[in-house]
């Protein structure tokens, strides 16, 4: 059983940055297409950024051009840059397989506060 474990998340102003990074207890080599969700106060989980094996990308249109995926050469791991953030861009985010239909175990999540 893959377990996910997302860290990085923390406070920081409007136009800051944050990495996130997304580590597993196996190999999640096989599980891609990964990405990164968040879960902003009283909303439902939405995807915003997926990476495939092949290093393609994609990316909700309120974050795209200011985060970007990415991994490692490995495959293990699974980062998210994120720029210029907003007060929107608040809530716990984890990564998970991008296809909903193979989540695996949800990580505890890592929370992103950007205060304005």
């Amino acid at each position: 059983q893959v377990q996910l474990v997302e860290s990085g998340g923390g406070l920081v102003q409007a136009g800051g940055s944050l990495t996130l990074s997304c580590s597993a207890s196996g190999n999640i080599f096989s599980f891609y297409p990964m990405g990164w969700y968040r879960q902003a106060p009283g909303k439902q989980r939405e995807l915003v950024a997926t990476c495939t094996r092949g290093g393609i990308t994609n990316y909700a249109g309120s974050v795209k051009g200011r985060f970007t995926i990415a991994t490692n050469n490995a495959k293990t791991t699974v980062y998210l840059q994120m720029n210029s953030l907003k007060p929107e861009d608040t809530g716990v985010y984890y990564c998970n397989n991008a296809n909903k239909g193979s989540l695996l175990t949800w990580g505890q999540g890592t929370q992103v506060t950007v205060s304005s």
